[in-house]
């Protein structure tokens, strides 16, 4: 594989913390690793990025003591380590955060920070000591939270600080963040940069490893690329484009992740067809959250969607995208309005009725509302039609793996066995799984929310591929989308939500990132732009 030049800060930075030389590690049958090779300096945050199975995870394993590379070498301060474990790593200042805390729910943040290393006298704790210190981490990191307050009672936002609290605790002077925003809002990732900053500035070192391209070019000063294993590059991020790096990843510019080509030969079929809508949405509201029964959460929702048809919904956290999504789908009620399917005005007052009338939906959250994660392949994908899949009560296991085994391959769900757990697969493969369920019912309609949410860029590449040969198949297609390039790239028609209504359509051939959000802040394009 082709390596661009090693790119360093300049000299001012001095010598790296860490540097990792030709580190390779194999698995039975598998490469992970293969004479990788970076460097982090103090007061940096270094970029890694990479496809799932791309190596990622393996190295940081290797860099906090849960792996031992086959060969290579690992030097901190300049002295080659061997970090035979967790706690060796965390004793010589590395620190971890996954993507999953690792947290216990039920003690308090200060129990948390300091687990295993209270203050004590004797075997009694001395509370305000512990409370003491804890404050003290908390007011270094700029972040009002009540020492003594119950972990599980704490958003992730939250809970993502206790982590870094605890790794400043710890004397780290390597702190390593695995996807770290995958669950927080515009808000909670603005407060992470700048804690991110505060750090840097203090002359910790970084790793921060993200699938959101836009994060990197944000908060990091240098980013590298891993690719099956190897790595494929490295670059300063001022002299980084989003294309260049999803070449180095993937092979192949980042126009093609949107599949155009599909994307023109389907708006042919949609043109010859001329269809009439199949859903239509016609002045739908309503009032009251159970914090504030008077609040409007959709006012005056109108719009429809022909067969083929991919209409973007987009808007900021809190625009009321999602509740139209679950309105329609009967997954929560409305006050105002109607729906109408295939011209019948209809009263969706469950998920059962919704699909009766062949909507599907793929939910934000896979994990929490999609999958059953410690269940195989084969049973997730037959869950929503085991009536069909079943005689006198019990399931047919021969038409069941049949299903699986037709998914599985249409969808090119990268798994051993349809037997596999869903726990087991990467995120992309889930989101096939999830996708998979609802293809099987052959829906007229489907809501995607966040079809590409934490995935990586090859998978996001054949999730909107597969998008495109749906619409061309026939499904309407409604599509909520965070991401701006996605929503403007992929949508024939886009509507912006804006505090509970829709405040503009946009055509494709006019709809820019600028124009999208005017309409979702509610301040002019020329404004934002400027910004």
């Amino acid at each position: 594989m082709v390596q661009s030049e090693p790119a360093r800060p300049d000299e001012s930075s001095g010598s790296p913390l860490l540097r990792v030389e030709r580190v390779t590690k194999t698995f039975p049958g598998v490469v992970a690793l293969q004479d990788v090779s970076l460097e982090v300096y103090p007061g940096e945050v270094l970029g890694l990025v990479g496809e799932n199975g791309a190596g990622k995870s393996t190295l940081m394993k290797i860099l906090s003591g849960v792996y031992q590379p086959d060969s290579g070498e690992i030097v901190l301060d300049g002295k080659p380590v061997t970090l035979h474990s967790p706690r060796q790593a965390q004793d010589l200042g590395i620190a971890i955060i996954y993507q999953e805390f690792n947290l216990m729910p039920n003690l308090s943040v200060e129990e948390n920070v300091f687990v295993g290393r209270e203050p004590n006298t004797g075997k009694v704790v001395r509370w305000r000591q512990l409370r003491k210190q804890t404050e003290d981490l908390l007011d270094q990191l700029g972040v009002r939270l009540n020492p003594g307050a119950i972990v599980r009672s704490l958003s992730v936002a939250e809970q993502q600080m206790v982590e870094i609290a605890k790794a400043l605790s710890l004397n780290a002077r390597l702190v390593i963040m695995d996807e770290p925003t995958s669950a927080l809002t515009d808000t909670e990732v603005a407060a992470l940069f700048d804690i991110i900053r505060g750090l840097k500035a203090r002359g910790l070192a970084v790793i921060y490893i993200s699938h959101r391209l836009e994060e990197i070019f944000t908060i990091c000063d240098r980013v590298t690329v891993l690719r099956d294993g190897q790595l494929a590059g490295e670059l300063p991020v001022a002299e980084a484009t989003p294309d260049r790096i999803v070449r180095l990843m993937v092979g192949r510019p980042l126009m093609d992740l949107f599949r155009p080509e599909q994307a023109e030969r389907r708006l042919e079929i949609l043109a010859e067809r001329s269809p009439e809508p199949v859903l239509e949405v016609r002045g739908l509201g309503r009032t009251g959250t159970g914090q504030d029964p008077s609040a409007i959460v959709l006012e005056d929702v109108s719009f429809s969607v022909r067969p083929g048809e991919i209409v973007g919904l987009a808007g900021l956290v809190g625009s009321g995208r999602t509740e139209i999504a679950r309105a329609i789908f009967g997954a929560d009620e409305y006050d105002r309005g109607e729906i109408l399917v295939d011209g019948q005005p209809t009263r969706i007052r469950s998920p059962r009725e919704a699909i009766r009338l062949g909507i599907g939906l793929v939910p934000e959250d896979r994990k929490l509302q999609a999958l059953v994660l410690s269940l195989a392949i084969r049973e997730n994908m037959a869950l929503s039609l085991l009536d069909r899949l079943s005689r006198f009560g019990v399931v047919r296991l021969g038409a069941e793996r049949a299903l699986a085994r037709r998914m599985v391959d249409a969808l090119r769900v990268r798994t051993p066995s349809i037997e596999q757990k869903v726990l087991n697969l990467s995120g992309g493969n889930q989101q096939k799984v999830v996708i998979a369920k609802w293809l099987a019912l052959h829906p007229k309609i489907l809501i995607m929310d966040e079809p590409t949410r934490g995935i990586d860029i090859g998978a996001k590449a054949e999730v909107h591929g597969l998008m495109h040969q749906l619409a061309a198949d026939g499904v309407a297609i409604l599509m909520i989308s965070s991401e701006l390039p996605e929503i403007i790239h992929m949508s024939d028609r886009i509507l912006v939500m804006r505090q509970g209504r829709i405040a503009g359509e946009l055509g494709h051939a006019e709809a820019t990132q600028e124009t999208v959000m005017a309409l979702a802040t509610g301040v002019s394009a020329s404004t934002v732009a400027a910004a």
